[in-house]
């Protein structure tokens, strides 16, 4: 067995002590890396350059019940059992799941470098899921979620439209009400849906409102997507991620069930809301570990490749390059623990009031510090990190994926922003709870 490269693994996994994690998260971690590394990580650069990760896939990883760690944690508990899961991987028991499993299992399905082939199967699950255990109704519950969550169906989640990214509250796509009151009459356009073109429902942010009415005028439905009358599907060439099947969804008076609305009427944003904290987490995590795949292959190979009769790693602005893309990696990589340990130890109201702005900027540093790291590897290799093939394809592929980290998810600016207004706001309301309390 090798030692491992410099910045290649947490510190945790370097035999390193950590109050962070117990017996269960590293029994865990040691029962899925083989699994992931065979059905994954082993053939990840080859699908991803194919454009498609196999449909077995999914069905492998759903067979084995490892695509039920991508939802948040605690675990829909009463319905896994019902559907007969009743443990993961590692002898954890799904009531035992919490965020810092959930972060191992981001950690581990991101070691390929490179989002697509993951994200081809988590997307929709994730953040698809979440929505119809949350505020789905008895019927619409007892409908899909037997299904989805034991992969014999895929769901996607659909917000982003062509002219509404991280502007949710400007959605123009409509569901109005038929003459019958029985369903739902959809239309609109959604671009950039993850998992979209595979899905069998989408989880759908939609306008009940009248036009202008802003966040206020926002619901959520499930909306039945493959085969579906008046649903129009097809896949979007991107840059980066390109395995995971970016779809844009056309929607011409599509009927949908009005016992399909999640939740009330109107209050589809402060549902889009309750997935942020899972969302920017997992996604801040994945960078995290695409950054360090490309750092530790950069120091790899400037530790064997030679310029002006030495070595690279024996060049002093090389060794600084790499000392400040480490340290901001593994700073981050902190920071994303902090996190997790919080989310695992707070009650989902505080987290989502308490953390939401953090884990806004969470999002946005730990994209930045993944352009950084590649910034480093692409440099540092070369014409190498520049080629589609040979010794540099996998930085030039890691590359091309900075953007989609910057983007999705709320975009780097916005989310920025989104922080700082969020704490101050949280800030605010504490002085004004303090000042009402009555002084001594």
């Amino acid at each position: 067995m090798a030692a491992p490269v410099p910045f290649s693994e947490p510190a945790w996994l370097q035999g390193l002590p950590s109050a962070i994690y117990t017996q269960s998260h590293r029994n865990f971690q040691a029962a899925i890396r083989p699994f992931i590394q065979k059905h994954l990580v082993d053939h990840a650069l080859e699908w991803d350059k194919a454009e498609r990760v196999p449909e077995h896939v999914f069905a492998d990883f759903a067979k084995a019940n490892m695509l039920v760690p991508c939802l948040p944690a605690p675990l829909p508990v009463e319905w896994l059992k019902r559907c007969g899961i009743h443990e993961l991987l590692g002898g954890v028991k799904v009531e035992d799941f919490d965020y810092i499993h959930s972060v191992i299992y981001s950690d581990e399905m991101s070691r390929a470098g490179l989002a697509g082939p993951p994200g081809s199967m988590t997307t929709g699950m994730a953040f698809g899921v979440p929505p119809i255990i949350k505020f789905g109704n008895q019927a619409t519950k007892e409908k899909y979620l037997p299904d989805l969550l034991t992969g014999r169906k895929r769901s996607c989640i659909a917000i982003t439209e062509p002219d509404a990214g991280s502007d949710v509250a400007g959605i123009t796509t409509t569901a109005v009400k038929s003459e019958c009151g029985k369903f739902y009459i959809v239309n609109g356009t959604k671009k950039w849906i993850t998992n979209g073109i595979w899905a069998d429902v989408s989880s759908m942010a939609v306008r009940t409102g009248p036009p202008g009415s802003g966040a206020a005028g926002l619901s959520m439905l499930v909306v039945p997507l493959k085969n579906h009358p008046g649903v129009t599907m097809r896949r979007i060439k991107v840059g980066g991620q390109v395995s995971a099947g970016t779809t844009f969804i056309e929607l011409d008076d599509v009927k949908v069930p009005v016992e399909n609305l999640l939740g009330v009427e109107g209050q589809g944003m402060r549902y889009v809301m309750t997935n942020f904290n899972h969302e920017r987490l997992t996604i801040a995590v994945g960078f995290v570990r695409q950054a360090r795949v490309a750092l530790a292959a950069t120091v790899e190979h400037v530790m064997k490749r030679e310029a002006f009769g030495k070595a690279l790693m024996e060049q002093p602005v090389v060794r600084h390059r790499l000392a400040k893309a480490g340290g901001l990696l593994e700073t981050s990589w902190a920071w994303v623990e902090q996190f997790a340990y919080q989310m695992a130890h707070m009650p989902k109201d505080d987290a989502d009031r308490e953390l939401g702005g953090m884990t806004a900027l969470l999002k946005a540093q730990c994209g930045m510090v993944f352009k950084e790291c590649a910034d480093t590897a692409i440099l540092l290799f070369g014409g190498l990190g520049y080629t589609r093939s040979g010794q540099g394809e996998l930085i030039e592929m890691i590359y091309r994926e900075v953007p989609g980290a910057r983007i999705p998810g709320g975009s780097e600016d916005v989310l920025l922003d989104l922080a700082v207004r969020q704490l101050v706001k949280l800030y605010q309301a504490k002085t004004k709870a303090l000042d009402a309390k009555p002084r001594i």
